[in-house]
């Protein structure tokens, strides 16, 4: 039995919302993965009437395809699809059984009028909180769209192809046997990397707005909802709704919630903000802001918004090291997730770079799967909690190297160690290792943003007590200013703060 009583009672539950029979194709050898997916259909089966089982000759043993009786879909799972990928299956059971997907229409029609033949494959961990969003938006494209397959495989049973593509971060995604992508893809941004995304001449016909947010995040989520809240026209410009947070695991300090995980507190986010008829323009970016009458948006995609204020909630991003081979190197052994990417470096050596609570963290967890960890810190002192330090201190596998500053991530095709000098010494040393995950903190994404807006020598935009920026109308909220604590409740207090600030200033102007 693959399955516990627990998970096979909420399968029960789903299963019974079949709309139409389906044929499991399954190719099976003698292996383990083999046997335990073979259990897997077998139980699916045996759960329902509707599920039918057949051998067949796929592509890569062990795998399985759901289908349509008489049609194949193109959605095949090379592996046992539990973990985080379970929710991947059901989906996929349902959505193959006729099941309507819960994405807009706009959504189902763009992806209908795909032409061409597209074969994606994705690479993944089963431990990966990233991977899920990926094999769902590939599968519901091949559900749809009979030009378009798709191939889920798991990394650790197919460790000899992962390794033959040199392939260190999950999800990679390939199409028609080329590296497409990696890292967390929403099914709207794999469409626009398809060439299907938001048209400038979609924007044209747009009223002024009287707050318009400018980033999509746990700050602008906040502000949008506090200032459609007062009746006034919203729009919401996000590059990534959720933003950071869809990156975060595990979030233990979001007060009255004990424990969530960051792509579900964006889903409660985004379930919020459509509930006030804000105008969301997900997928577009901002090219530069003027202020004129109205304060003016200018988007990557050329089109103009206008507002009669503006909140910049932009977020920020994982700082880079800076050093040479960390851009030539990333995905190839240089990572910045160890939930997603630690099970690719099992039984490997890995650097963590940094040792705040971040890079303490991280050393943590990898040290639980990988061979060796060795967290280097610039400073004399890790700054990370002493019940962290007190822990990673305990582990076996754990070096911890003090006054390091990174001088190089070397490699030839992907990464073989680190250099590193030491600043107390000031001598040369090299360390071999096959990773290096790189936790040193976040730099604001205001790089857009010109010389007009304030900002301190960091980047963060400089605000007063209300929100507001040194332009009249311009307000910012979030990681993406000079606020003392970079923390997702602290940035959604922030966010409301903005909105009430803009809406004040309306009132007066």
């Amino acid at each position: 039995m693959l399955l516990d009583a627990n998970i096979k009672a909420q399968l029960d539950q789903y299963l019974q919302l079949l709309e139409s029979d389906i044929m499991l194709k399954v190719s099976a050898g003698e292996d383990k993965v083999s046997r335990d997916m073979l259990s897997l259909v077998d139980e699916l089966a045996t759960m329902s009437s509707r599920i039918k089982v057949e051998k067949a000759e796929l592509e890569r043993t062990p795998s399985f395809s759901v289908n349509r009786i008489g049609e194949d879909t193109g959605v095949t799972f090379a592996g046992v699809p539990l973990g985080h990928e379970f929710t991947s299956l059901v989906l996929a059971l349902l959505q193959v059984s006729g099941r309507a997907p819960k994405v807009d229409q706009k959504v189902i029609d763009q992806i209908k009028n795909i032409k061409g033949e597209y074969k994606f494959e994705s690479y993944i961990s089963l431990s990966c909180h990233n991977c899920p969003d990926v094999v769902q938006a590939l599968n519901l494209m091949s559900i749809l769209n009979n030009g378009i397959s798709h191939t889920m495989i798991d990394g650790a049973a197919y460790k000899e192809e992962v390794e033959s593509k040199d392939i260190m971060a999950v999800p990679t995604v390939y199409l028609n046997g080329e590296e497409f992508g990696s890292g967390r893809m929403t099914i709207e941004e794999i469409l626009n990397k398809l060439g299907s995304g938001p048209d400038a001449a979609e924007f044209a016909d747009k009223d002024p707005y009287d707050v318009l947010v400018v980033g999509g995040g746990p700050a602008g989520a906040s502000a949008a909802i506090y200032a459609a809240r007062k009746g006034i026209r919203t729009g919401i410009v996000a590059e990534r709704f959720g933003g950071q947070v869809m990156d975060t695991m595990g979030i233990e300090n979001f007060i009255s919630v004990k424990k969530t995980e960051g792509p579900k507190l964006v889903a409660s986010l985004e379930e919020h903000v459509k509930d006030y008829g804000i105008d969301v323009m997900n997928l577009v970016r901002a090219r530069s802001l003027k202020k004129k009458d109205l304060v003016e948006l200018e988007l990557d995609n050329g089109a103009v918004l206008k507002s009669k204020t503006v909140i910049l909630s932009t977020g920020a991003r994982w700082r880079n090291v800076g050093v040479p081979g960390e851009a030539e190197f990333k995905n190839k052994g240089v990572a910045y997730c160890p939930h997603c990417d630690g099970p690719l470096f099992e039984g490997k050596r890995v650097a963590v770079i940094g040792g705040g609570n971040s890079g303490v963290e991280a050393a943590i967890d990898l040290a639980g799967i990988v061979n060796h960890v060795t967290v280097f810190e610039y400073m004399p002192e890790l700054k990370a909690d002493a019940v962290l330090q007190e822990r990673l201190n305990s582990l076996p596998n754990v070096t911890v190297v003090k006054n390091a500053q990174t001088k190089e991530i070397t490699g030839t095709d992907k990464v073989n160690g680190i250099t590193y000098i030491d600043r107390e010494t000031e001598e040369e040393k090299h360390v071999e290792l096959e990773g290096v995950f790189v936790q040193i903190g976040l730099v604001p994404n205001t790089d857009w943003l010109g010389d007009d807006v304030e900002r301190t020598r960091m980047g963060e935009i400089v605000v007063d007590k209300h929100g507001a920026t040194n332009i009249p109308g311009v307000f910012a909220a979030g990681d993406c200013t000079d606020s003392a604590y970079k923390q997702i409740i602290i940035s959604m207090g922030s966010g409301a703060t903005a909105a009430l600030g803009a809406f004040d200033y309306l009132i007066r102007n």
